[in-house]
Formats: C-alpha cells, structure tokens, sequence
C-alpha cells in the first residue's frame, strides 16, 4: 500500500546537528565538572532524548541532569542549534514528495520549539503539515509518545498508510510500539545492523535512494 503520510525525525534524518549537539554537550558537561575533549564521543546524543543519554551515559541524578539541560540549552540556543545543515537532496525530496501529495510530518525528541525554529531557519519548514516534539521539561519525549501525538493529530488516516522514517533505533522502536511501517536510513547516526535488529520493513544508504523509493509511480514500500 502506497503511504499517504511520512513522519520523519529531525536529527540525523533531515538534517545533520552533530556539532551544535556534540559542542553544547561538551559545554554542559565542563560545567558539571566533567571534561570531555573527543567530541565522536558524544555523537550518540544525536538522536536519544536528551534527558535519557545524560542520565545513562554519566548515571546523573534527577536534580543533576536538569542542570545538565539547562547548561546545555545555553549554549544550544545562542549558537548550537544553527551549528547543523541540512543534508543534500533533502529539500528537494521533500518538495518532489508534496508534489507527489504526501502529508508530511516532523516526529522528533528535540522539544517542538527548538524544532519548528530549525526547520524555519533552514526554509523546509513549508513542507510540513504537522511538526511533532516534546515539551521543554523534557515530557512526551519518548519515539512512541510523539508518534502517537501524529496519529491523534491526523486521525483521517489509517496507520497503515503511515511509514516513520529515521536515523536510530528509537524512530523503528517507536514505529513498531505503534504499528506503523518503517524506514531505516543509515546516511545519520545508526547502524545498519541497528536498525535491523529493531525490524526496520526498509533501510536506505542515502538521501537519493529514499527519493527512488518514494517519489515516481512505483512507490516500493
């Protein structure tokens, strides 16, 4: 069946954010007393929420990582979130896919405010029907719950005319919790062998082989 409506994750899917994230990252945890000077070390918080990677990767408390947060958000706003591009091809895919009558979505962890500003700056912000994200507190972050908040917002279609397409395994895990199809692309920061021990249906290399998959009369899904 042809999908009527793509959600897509932000980071590592439709745009590359490693070094305003992996830099504002930096600077939160020098504020907590941690130095950390290998930004490849901290690329795995592309993507995860971010409360959940500084409570697992550096076991802080409650109280610890909503001060990580906020000394990451300082940065993040003044600077880190336009440290990022959009990756090739994108744009237009996005332009050939509205043409082709697809509603689109943005799902992401990122909180919506920090999204819809990403999006406006990088123009790709008219492409999308519906941006979907978490709260500033951190709430409603989880793949799962912001995929379900697309689904109540387009309550016309049916979730099997619905695919999720992103870069880790909470974008499959979130499309499997809600039984909607998947498309892995490994052009972000997961693996290959990640998205395919979530049960990704489909996995991409690039940007121009989710365009071949998508866009044209035989749509392979």
């Amino acid at each position: 069946m042809k999908p009527a409506l793509l959600l897509f994750d932000l980071d590592g899917t439709l745009s590359d954010p490693g070094e305003g994230i992996t830099k504002s990252v930096q600077y939160a945890l020098l504020k907590m007393g941690i130095s950390e000077l290998d930004l490849k070390k901290l690329e795995g918080f592309v993507g995860p929420p971010l409360q959940n990677s500084f409570a697992e990767r550096y076991s802080f408390s409650e109280e610890e990582v909503e001060r990580a947060v906020s000394y990451y958000r300082e940065r993040f706003i003044e600077k880190g979130m336009f440290e990022n591009k959009v990756y090739d091809g994108i744009p237009e895919l996005l332009s050939g896919l509205k043409q082709e009558g697809y509603k689109l979505a943005v799902a992401t962890s990122k909180p919506s405010v920090f999204a819809e500003e990403i999006l406006r700056f990088f123009q790709i912000d008219r492409f999308f029907d519906f941006v979907a994200g978490s709260s500033l507190e951190g709430t409603g972050a989880s793949k799962t719950e912001i995929i379900l908040s697309v689904m109540n917002h387009f309550q016309e279609v049916h979730k099997e005319e619905m695919v999720m397409i992103g870069d880790r395994k909470h974008d499959i895990i979130g499309a499997v919790n809600t039984g909607i199809r998947s498309i892995g692309v490994t052009y972000g920061y997961g693996s290959k062998g990640e998205l395919e021990e979530e049960g990704a249906d489909v996995i991409v290399t690039s940007v121009q082989e989710l365009r071949d998959l998508l866009v044209g009369e035989t749509v392979r899904m």
